[in-house]
């Protein structure tokens, strides 16, 4: 049986996602996570039954997916502190980062073009993005962060100029977890009038997000990252005072103008119930996690060597990112056969360079080639955190003992 076959047939309940079988443990909740059974449940009928066009304005089929869609942008909304108005549906992170900088350059551009700023660490949704604008004259600061991941509301401050028209800033690090000073560093925006940007994709349903409080003016989720399923996200777009966005895919004039496409309202009703159960059990699930995410380190502790990259006091339970120096041409976490975790981010780990939030943070690329993210989540038992040290213990002293 192939690896895939092992997945798919047949495919496991979630209830036994992590159980004894030979199913790899997933420790790689940052990259996607499993779609909780009470979501899927809940897009079935949407799938075979409930079939309409929320844009058909018609019938009943039409009626009765655009009453779902509606109630899923409560439900997203209430989860961020937004009003339903204020919820963009997009195709995903990438999508609505893109929307969200792009839109907003190009609606407020100063002049000929402007001036943005972001940060090194930000996911690369974000750092392309800003790159493609730079090519066409907008001009750029990307701040380095501290040793421990982090940038401060006054690196911004002193980082803006006559000509800044967007700061982007994300909340949670999507690679070693960290959280931003949002709030601070919203505040510095408002005083200044500038359009503040904040990628919450690894935040949202971890973290409690208040757009008001965070003083933010767009912010980016989406569903895949909190047990919802993948293909859909939503930007918060700031009503009062309002934020212009221009739109960035056009064909129908849908979302208030700014994205058009035919709605998925299977996907978008996933997304409403996974922000629902989110704002329902994130104390619980974080109270739950917290424990198993130190005994995990405590277990690791004992590995020669090992490093922890970023902050341990400002950073989501969910997240673990160690290095470990190892030989040249080691690969620890092509190793660890039955733990899925990762190098780095889902989205750039296939590339033969070292991570770029490590190198941001002043790792020496021989540490940052030897880097594991081990991401906990809903499922992730005791059990589980046990056999993920005993088999990173084992694979780095045979990865030592090799090379």
């Amino acid at each position: 049986m192939s690896f895939i076959d092992r997945f798919i047939a047949p495919l496991p309940i979630m209830s036994d996602f992590n159980s004894p079988s030979p199913l790899p443990i997933y420790l790689d909740y940052a990259a996607t996570t499993p779609v909780d059974r009470r979501v899927a449940e809940r897009m079935i009928p949407f799938l075979t039954e409930v079939f309409g066009n929320p844009a058909s304005s018609t019938h009943a089929f039409g009626w009765s997916a655009r009453e779902a869609v509606e109630q899923a942008r409560s439900q997203v909304a209430k989860l961020i502190g937004a009003q339903p108005g204020e919820i963009i549906w997009t195709s995903g992170a990438t999508e609505g980062n893109n929307l969200a900088i792009k839109g907003a350059a190009h609606a407020n551009r100063r002049g000929l073009a402007g001036h943005l700023v972001t940060v090194a660490t930000e996911h690369k949704a974000v750092l392309d993005t800003v790159k493609d604008l730079e090519r066409e004259g907008f001009s750029t600061t990307v701040l380095r962060p501290g040793a421990d991941g982090l940038v401060s509301a006054a690196d911004i401050e002193a980082a803006i100029r006559p000509d800044t028209v967007l700061v982007s800033v994300m909340l949670v690090n999507n690679e070693i977890g960290v959280i931003q000073p949002i709030a601070q560093i919203g505040a510095v925006c408002r005083a200044h009038g500038i359009i503040f940007h904040c990628d919450a994709v690894q935040g949202a349903g971890k973290v409690a997000i208040d757009v008001d409080a965070l003083q933010v003016d767009l912010l980016t989720i989406t569903a895949h990252k909190m047990y919802g399923p993948k293909g859909i996200g939503a930007l918060y777009v700031r009503q009062r005072p309002r934020v212009a966005v221009e739109a960035q895919i056009h064909g129908g004039g849908h979302e208030r103008g700014m994205r058009s496409g035919t709605l998925p309202a299977h996907q978008i009703v996933g997304f409403g119930e996974a922000a629902r159960i989110a704002a329902l059990d994130m104390a619980s699930d974080n109270a739950r996690i917290g424990p198993l995410r130190d005994r995990l380190l405590e277990g690791l502790r004992a590995v020669d060597g090992l490093v922890v990259n970023g902050s341990l006091e400002s950073r989501v339970p969910h997240n673990l990112n160690v290095s470990i120096p190892l030989g040249e041409g080691a690969s620890l976490a092509m190793s660890l056969e039955r733990i899925a975790v990762s190098a780095g981010s889902a989205c750039t780990s296939a590339a033969a360079e070292p991570s770029h939030v490590l190198r941001a943070l002043g790792l020496p690329d021989d540490l940052a080639h030897h880097s594991l993210r081990i991401s906990i989540g809903r499922y992730t038992e005791p059990a589980d955190i046990e056999v993920a040290i005993d088999a990173i213990r084992a694979s780095a002293e045979l990865a030592r003992a090799t090379v």
